[in-house]
């Protein structure tokens, strides 16, 4: 499922400014372009975890943005070991 712009700043509870920063600092990176964008519910998480580090543990900035890249580069190698996985599947087949 994918949100508008609109719709997703209403679901997250954060203004369009913070929305904007966000999108900047590419925490947040939507589908589309401008008002055009779709947002998806793994965002809304993120929104959250952003919200948690931030108000929850005190994170500054600069490490919400690493932070965010360490586990950004955890899911791409999860994915690149479950691709992995199951190619060796089924070249052993």
């Amino acid at each position: 499922m994918t949100f508008s712009r609109v719709e997703f700043i209403a679901r997250a509870k954060i203004d369009r400014k913070t929305l904007e920063i966000w999108i900047e600092e590419e925490w947040l990176v939507p589908q589309g372009a401008s008002e055009a964008s779709a947002f998806t519910e793994s965002d809304l998480a993120r929104v959250q975890l952003i919200r948690d580090l931030t108000h929850d543990l005190g994170v500054n900035a600069e490490g919400v943005g690493v932070v965010l890249r360490l586990i950004d580069q955890v899911h791409d190698l999860r994915k690149a070991l479950a691709d992995l996985a199951a190619r060796a599947r089924r070249s052993g087949s």
